[in-house]
Formats: C-alpha cells, structure tokens, sequence
C-alpha cells in the first residue's frame, strides 16, 4: 500500500512543478514589465501615461476574461485549455518583443493577458485532478510559493535583462518561458477525461456582458484621473447597468457562465469576499510603501526596491509551509491564523514607522504579507475542495477575479486615500504631517481587516 501512495506522489510532483512553471508566468508577466516602462518611453518618445497601457491592457485582459475562461475549460476540459492558454501567452510576448510601435506592443500585451487569464484560472483548478483532497493545502501553498516569487523576481530579472539586452528581452525571455511551459505541460499533464468533455452550450452572451462590466469597471478605477467627470459618470453607469444585465441574463439562461445559486454557498461567497478585502490591503502595501520610503523616509530608488522587496519575498518563504499547516490544522484555523497578523500589521504601520522608521516599516510589512499567505492557502484550499469536478473552473476562476479586482480597488482607492492623508487624518483626529498618508491607508486596511475576519469567522456559524 505504502508503495503505492508513494508512486502517485513520484507522479504528481512532477506535475505540480509543470503547474507551478505556468503559474510562475503571469505574476512574472507583470512585475516584469513594470520595471520596463521608463526605458519603453524612452524607446517610443511616449509620456508615462501612454506607456502604462502596457501593463493596463494585460491587467484588463486578465481581469475581464478569467471568469469565461473557467466556465470554458470545464466545458471543454482543462487540459486542452490550458495548453491553448500557454501558447496564447506566448505568442503575445513574442509579439511584444518584436513589436515595432507603441500601440503594437499595447496590442500585444492585451493577447498575452489573454492566455494569462486562462493560465491563472486553470492553474488552481488542475490541483484537483493532480492530489489528493489530504494534499491539497501543500499544492495551494506551493502555487502561492511561485506566484510571490515572481512578483518577487520580476523586477531584479527585468531590471537585469533591460540593462544587458534592452527592453525586448524582457517579453523575449516570457516567451521562450512559455514555449518550455507548453512542451513541458504537453508531456506531463494528465489528459481530460472524457467525462470532462461536455454537451452543456457555452453563455456567450454572458461571456460578452461580463467582460464588457468589468472592462468598464477597470477602466473607471484604473484610469479614473485622467477622465472627466462625465467619463467617469458614464463608465460607472454601464458597469452598474451590465452587471445587472448579466445577473438577469444568468438567472434566465439553461447553461449559465456562473450559476447564481453557487454564490449562494457561504463558503465560496464569504471566501470571495474576504479575499477581495485582504487583496487591497496587500496592494496598499505596494502602493503607499513606495511613496512614503523614498519622499518621507528619504530613501533612494534602489534602498526603496530594497525594501519592498521583503513582502514577496516573505510571503514566498511562508506559502509552502502554510499549505503544510492547513492539510494538518484545517482550512478555517488557519484562515482566521492568517487575519490576525494582517490586522496586527495594520495597525503596526499606521503606527510605528512615524517613530521608528524604515524598521517599523518592515516590522507591519512582515506580519502582513506572511498573514496574507497563511490566509490564501487556507482561503484558496477549502473553496476548492468544496468544488465540484465540473465546476473547478469557474471557481478558481472567480477567486482569481476576487483577487484581481481587490488589486486594482486596493491601487486606485488606497492611493487615493494616500494621497489624501492630511485630509482624513484631521477628518479622523489622527495627527498629521508627513506619516498622514501612512497612517490614514492602514487605518482603512485595519478596518478592512477586521471586516475580512468577521466575515471569516460568520463563515462557520449553523445556519
């Protein structure tokens, strides 16, 4: 008997490393083109603003088609789908490394989020068909491992491969990456089962009504300083007036692209929310903490990436032993585990960096990050294990919308909230000065944190 549970965990691991290759790419393709932008508009003669569009069209790519392209690989099987997806992504970043204008590369990055957003959202999906139940928390912390090392990784690569090679390397290497991952995945993911082929039609309509909402809710929480305020007024109606469209559409259609009653489950519901939550404390981090290092701490570009560097690098070190601790602890243990320190280290950085500087800075920023990987492995493992076979698509691919839109809520509500510092700490009789922004951000993520556990700790309540 030990022989044989210990072949199917020699199989397994080696396709778990395939998966976790093809997890690594979409986090790297972010992080990696991000450090890119200002070489790119030199490259172009193009203004910071025009140039952001490179990492924009990826983020809406992602965003907008996740979902759809959940539902589209339990329809027709996960393997094949994924396998297109890593290709898509492939082809994208070659495409940006020979791209030969601005508006080409643009282009070029939206294809490459294209098959990102099938890659994240299959990723977690084929855990499943990989592991067993009692192995799921380590496959999720090792998938929250590599995704933290190539937030981590991307900017030193980057930074690296633009200084040696110029910025095409940069989308070049992506591709090369891609190719490997595709040869690799071919050989070593399981085929579908022929059960997982199905006759259920796909919610094209659907499809077009979701993304288009999100789209235009991106858009507005993105790009909403540069619009007027009619743009905004406008942006926000046909987000607000396609969701609704959508919802009705699915409560109405026989093969819908969500099934409303799913989000009636309180653990998918409530571990969607609180993953939104923690999500935008976690891009505060990322948003704030660069400002406040270098324009009130004084430090330099390279001190600064330095020091944000210890999040990823952090939350790398803790994902595996993480999923370690809930397949031993359970999921809910760890979960409300890992809110605590988030909160704790809320409050820590609205406090201590005022008084102890760049230490108490990093004393908040640890505590957060390693609470955050403690929470999503337990967060990720006991939505996806109370997912059926044919819908772990569509729910991996909600979590990764989850995550995503607390991203872009966190960058652009928490930067303003930054930005704003001195208004909302005298609005709430905190001293200000030059730590207003700080503080007035982790007030709000210690709120949101405390929200995230309530409605963690609800979760388990009869009834």
């Amino acid at each position: 008997m030990s022989e044989i549970v210990l072949g199917q965990a020699e199989r397994h691991w080696p396709r778990l490393a395939a998966l976790s290759l093809v997890m690594l790419l979409p986090s790297l393709g972010t992080s990696i083109a991000n450090v890119a932008l200002p070489t790119l508009a030199a490259s172009f003669d193009a203004t910071m603003s025009e140039v952001q569009w490179v990492v924009i069209a990826y983020l809406l790519a992602v965003t907008s088609l996740i979902v759809s392209a959940g539902r589209l690989g339990d329809i027709i099987g996960r393997r094949r789908l994924l396998l297109t997806g890593i290709a898509v992504f492939a082809v994208g970043a070659a495409a940006a490394a020979v791209a030969p204008d601005l508006r080409v590369l643009i282009l070029a990055r939206g294809v490459q989020g294209a098959g990102a957003a099938v890659m994240m959202s299959l990723t977690i999906a084929m855990v499943g068909e990989l592991v067993s139940k009692d192995r799921t928390g380590a496959a999720m912390g090792l998938l929250g491992t590599v995704s933290a090392v190539g937030t981590a990784l991307g900017p030193s690569l980057g930074g690296a491969m633009i200084a040696a090679f110029g910025w095409p390397s940069v989308f070049a290497a992506l591709a090369l990456m891609g190719i490997g991952a595709l040869l690799i995945g071919r050989a070593l993911f399981p085929a579908d089962a022929e059960a997982a082929v199905r006759t259920t039609g796909f919610d094209s309509i659907g499809t077009v009504l979701l993304a288009l909402s999100l789209l235009a809710f991106t858009v507005t929480l993105t790009m909403g300083a540069q619009l007027s305020p009619v743009g905004i007024s406008g942006l926000a109606a046909l987000a607000g007036f396609g969701f609704g469209a959508f919802v009705w559409h699915q409560a109405r259609t026989p093969a819908p692209l969500v099934r409303l009653d799913l989000l009636r489950d309180r653990r998918l519901s409530t571990g969607l929310a609180s993953l939104a939550l923690v999500s935008v404390i976690v891009m505060a981090t990322l948003v704030a903490g660069p400002f406040y290092l270098s324009q009130v701490l004084g430090l330099g570009s390279f001190e600064t990436g330095l020091v944000m560097s210890v999040g990823p690098v952090v939350a790398a070190l803790t994902g595996a032993p993480a999923g370690r601790l809930v397949d031993r602890a359970g999921s809910h243990r760890v979960m409300v585990a890992g809110l605590v320190p988030v909160i704790a280290g809320s409050v820590l950085l609205a406090a201590l960096p005022a008084r102890f500087g760049v230490g108490g800075y990093l004393t908040g920023l640890v505590l957060i990050t390693s609470g955050y990987a403690l929470f999503q492995a337990a967060n990720t493992t006991s939505i996806m294990q109370g997912a059926t076979s044919d819908r772990r698509g569509v729910t991996s691919a909600l979590l990764g919308l989850s995550r995503n839109l607390g991203l872009i809520t966190g960058a652009s509500a928490m930067g303003t909230v930054y930005a704003l510092g001195p208004f909302f700490a005298d609005t709430l009789g905190l001293r200000s000065g030059d730590a207003a922004g700080l503080r007035s951000t982790f007030v709000v993520a210690t709120v949101l944190a405390g929200l995230a556990l309530g409605i963690s700790l609800w979760r388990r309540r009869p009834g």
